[in-house]
């Protein structure tokens, strides 16, 4: 497992803001597109929060620049389903009230985490799936576009190529059990402290290669694959998404950060993932004082952090 403990040099009203871009093992040559990637992100949200934007702001935007991103697993460019369509999950929280809104099997929204916002704060109810998840969007002003916007014909490739695997009854060890998974978990997601001490969750993704239509994974579940509350943490988690739901993990880590501090909170979440159930992921918490951890137990992870002492980002925790 690879973790990061360390001092953030945080100070009582600063605002800070941490990124993912999903936990994998991402080849060499993907490495600096990952970065900067999640570094753009980072820099997206974090200047929101330093002219005095809340924090739940400044996760959606962070999110909004990676789901625009085709370097992601998550908006355009996303992992297909069996039968070669995009279908997306997100989900945003609030640490000051806990109003969450999550949307899941969208095909039409170029930003699921923008109508993840609109269910926190324009609907009574925190979920919406599919067709009328579409339509409460497209209710309160989102655009809806063609499924075919969000597919690259590298990922048609990519769908082609685990079909043949399927056919010839190669074992997709995404769902196989202990091994890494043989393709990208490019999830992503941020967390964020304002200056008001608000924390804010979001996680978006485009889910797991050949998936069942229909799948929904940990990311836009709440208390899965994202939670926030003040007086804890908030967290925003990535990996193979069957395992981290079994055990609710983002609430379970953000519950464990006021007894062992987020660092070490973040290390015991993925290792209970792996010995409980054999998972591979990663994982961003951040505490209501600033403090922060990161950890993952697959050979990379992109992350972004922002404070007042400037920003970093790499694709493993090995890179702070």
């Amino acid at each position: 497992m690879i973790t990061g403990d360390f001092d953030p040099g945080f100070f009582p009203g600063s605002p800070v803001l941490l990124v993912h871009g999903g936990a994998w093992d991402i080849p060499a040559d993907q490495l600096e597109a990952h970065a900067q990637g999640v570094l753009r992100a980072a820099q997206t949200g974090y200047g929101l929060l330093m002219r005095g934007a809340s924090a739940l702001d400044a996760v959606e935007a962070a999110v909004t620049v990676l789901e625009d991103d085709e370097t992601f697993d998550a908006g355009r460019g996303s992992f297909l389903t069996r039968d070669g369509r995009v279908q997306l999950d997100a989900l945003l929280m609030d640490g000051r009230t806990l109003r969450a809104g999550g949307v899941a099997c969208v095909e039409r929204l170029k930003n699921p985490i923008q109508a993840a916002r609109l269910v926190l704060e324009r609907s009574p109810h925190v979920y919406f799936v599919g067709a009328g998840a579409e339509a409460f969007a497209h209710e309160q002003g989102m655009s809806l576009i063609d499924n075919a916007e969000l597919v690259l014909e590298r990922e048609r490739l990519r769908l082609a190529a685990a079909q043949a695997r399927e056919k010839a009854g190669i074992p997709d060890p995404t769902f196989g059990g202990p091994q890494l998974p043989a393709d990208s978990h490019d999830t992503v997601g941020a967390v964020a402290l304002d200056a008001g001490g608000n924390l804010a969750a979001a996680t978006s993704t485009g889910g797991t290669l050949n998936k069942a239509p229909g799948r929904v994974g940990d990311s836009s579940l709440i208390g899965c694959g994202g939670y926030a509350d003040n007086r804890s943490a908030a967290a925003s988690l990535t990996g193979w998404g069957e395992p981290i739901m079994k055990l609710v993990l983002g609430k379970w880590a953000v519950d464990h950060v006021p007894q062992f501090g987020p660092e070490q909170a973040a290390q015991n979440a993925i290792a209970y993932l792996h010995a409980r159930l054999q998972g591979h992921g990663g994982i961003i918490l951040l505490g209501p004082d600033g403090r922060f951890g990161i950890a993952h137990n697959t050979p990379r992870m992109a992350w972004a952090f922002c404070n007042q002492k400037g920003v970093r980002a790499g694709t493993s925790v090995a890179d702070l």
